[in-house]
């Protein structure tokens, strides 16, 4: 079986990752979908997001890594995978989630949407409390893969320097 776990991953959370390898165990292959926002300018440029969530990825052999800037039922069409996997930290994300769902199973029919529940280590983290800290001077490590983190390090500390 297949399935798709997408996000934004700006940046990919240790969360993320903790989501992503529980969800790899349940399938044959996972595939990870930077989805796009035109409407929403992210902190790190699409190309940069991907490498990063690649590079995060990499010990996962049954995962492979893609964007796209479509709808999430239409990338499900073009690869033939029939099953979303979203993950959930708090019931307010429950009734976003489930909204979505709803609609991909319209736009798709047969579509389904398989909830995990964050793992309480990771409950708390998110990209944009990331963004937060690392733009305030806090140190990320224990909240980002290491190469996310020096790459934020970098990124605000250039941003400090001008």
């Amino acid at each position: 079986m297949k399935a798709i776990f997408p996000g934004s991953f700006d940046p990919v959370t240790l969360g993320h990752l903790d989501l992503i390898a529980r969800a790899c165990a349940m399938c044959d292959e996972l595939v990870v979908a930077l989805l796009v926002n035109p409407d929403k300018q992210g902190l790190f440029s699409v190309p940069e997001r991907l490498a990063l969530l690649r590079e995060a990825c990499a010990g996962l052999p049954n995962v492979s890594v893609v964007s796209s800037a479509g709808l999430l039922a239409g990338l499900a069409r073009e690869t033939g995978i029939r099953l979303i996997i979203r993950g959930l930290r708090t019931a307010a994300d429950f009734d976003v989630e489930n909204a979505m769902a709803q609609a991909n199973r319209t736009l798709l029919p047969g579509l389904e949407t398989l909830f995990l529940p964050a793992s309480p280590a990771f409950s708390c983290i998110s990209s944009s409390l990331v963004r937060q800290i690392a733009a305030l001077g806090g140190d990320v490590s224990g909240f980002v893969p290491r190469g996310v983190a020096e790459t934020l390090r970098t990124r605000f500390s250039h941003k400090e320097q001008t």
